[in-house]
């Protein structure tokens, strides 16, 4: 009973569990899983819509129906009755498992993000959030882990070449991005000084610097550690401009070529439920989650989920607009941006918030000595990239 209080710091669990509490969490987890999969059909409908209107063509935005929404009806019937081919040289253990490992993530994920406030049902008061484990930022970076397994092994066990060379472009970038991603949610940590996502979100409500600017961390932490985490978490992504894992020039269809039917179906709607899990995770780490004015009108407890969801609209939207405008970048872009960019620029404001954090006159001392650091670590990087580049050509 103790462990599962400590696992789940919800108000719910306060007095322990009975048939109640039961009943009530394997509610809110049917409505969780219902909820993400209408948010990943609407940004699946949203996507191709919005893309439509911004290059002009047709579309969605004159098939499928009115406003295109029998468009995504139509690929869910297509996919759901085409046959499940099974590649004579695959490891089809693994071959099966693989969408498995890129789909449940995406959904463990968004259980520990708060989407509103508290609510009491049948007299027991709870978080409008699946779980809050104290350690759910550490629990977001071991989800983040194991998503790219389900892309790796998916590639290798496939038995063919061009998806192999999708998943050994996924295990590179990943781990390039997992570093610079990691290094931005600590500042995260430090500032909040919880791994709680509940108490990370709560932290940021009220007023902030000037006592009329909003207390998120993204005004707090200077901007810099959301841009770098906004860059790695497209990256972790594989959307656009990092799609090379996927990248149809030279690797037909990357890492899932060899997919069909529902399990192809499980790639594609864990591409989307991760970028709509990854939207909500920036809005609760740098935009105060469902913090907001509570305005009147409306019942208080209904105003944190419409301000949740208006910002991340705003990310939905900017993740389209990536994808509708940016160019692919070339894999020596991709890996250099990585490791000379963003993880010394993560490493140093990491640095400089920890410094101000402890005491503000440190940061005078921080601020060269994470720039001697960051730039020596640029360098080293530099240096050990040219050495691999002369070995290979000799």
């Amino acid at each position: 009973m103790q462990l599962l209080h400590v696992l789940a710091a919800d108000p719910l669990f306060n007095d322990g569990v009975d048939l109640g509490v039961v009943l009530i969490v394997a509610l809110k987890t049917l409505i969780t899983f219902a909820v993400l999969m209408v948010a990943v059909l609407f940004m699946i409908w949203y996507e191709r819509k919005l893309i439509s209107d911004m290059q002009n063509r047709i579309g969605p935005a004159k098939a499928g129906g009115r406003f295109g929404v029998l468009q995504s009806l139509a690929d869910g019937i297509k996919l759901f009755f085409k046959e499940d081919l099974l590649p004579e040289r695959a490891d089809k253990r693994v071959y099966r498992l693989a969408p498995y490992l890129s789909a449940v993530p995406a959904f463990l994920s968004f259980a520990v993000v708060p989407v509103g406030g508290t609510i009491t049902i049948a007299s027991h008061e709870t978080n409008l959030q699946l779980a809050d484990p104290p350690v759910g930022i550490l629990f977001l970076l071991a989800m983040s882990g194991i998503s790219v397994y389900g892309v790796m092994l998916a590639g290798w066990s496939s038995g063919s070449k061009y998806p192999l060379l999708g998943s050994v472009r996924a295990s590179a970038q990943m781990v390039s991005y997992e570093a610079a991603l990691g290094l931005s949610i600590a500042t995260v940590v430090v500032v909040a000084g919880t791994l709680s996502t509940h108490g990370i979100a709560f932290d940021q409500s009220g007023a902030g610097p000037g006592g009329f600017l909003p207390a998120w961390n993204i005004i707090r932490l200077g901007v810099v550690p959301f841009v770098i985490f906004m860059i790695a978490a497209t990256a972790e992504l594989n959307r656009p401009p990092f799609d090379l894992v996927e990248a149809e020039q030279e690797l037909v269809g990357g890492f899932h070529t060899e997919y069909s039917s529902i399990r192809f179906a499980l790639f594609f709607l864990a591409e989307f439920m991760n970028t709509v899990t990854m939207s909500a995770i920036i809005v609760t780490l740098f935009l105060g989650g469902p913090s907001g004015p509570l305005l009147g009108v409306l019942p208080d407890w209904l105003w944190p989920i419409i301000w949740f969801v208006l910002k991340l609209m705003v990310f939905l939207s900017v993740y389209v607009w990536f994808r509708a405008t940016l160019p692919r970048l070339r894999y020596d872009q991709l890996m250099d941006l990585g490791w000379k960019v963003l993880i010394p620029l993560s490493l140093f404001w990491l640095l400089v918030i920890a410094a101000v954090r402890v005491e503000s006159w440190y940061a005078a001392v921080a601020i060269p000595v994470g720039l001697a650091i960051a730039f020596l670590l640029s360098r080293a990087m530099q240096v050990g990239r040219a050495r691999v580049e002369e070995k290979v050509g000799q």
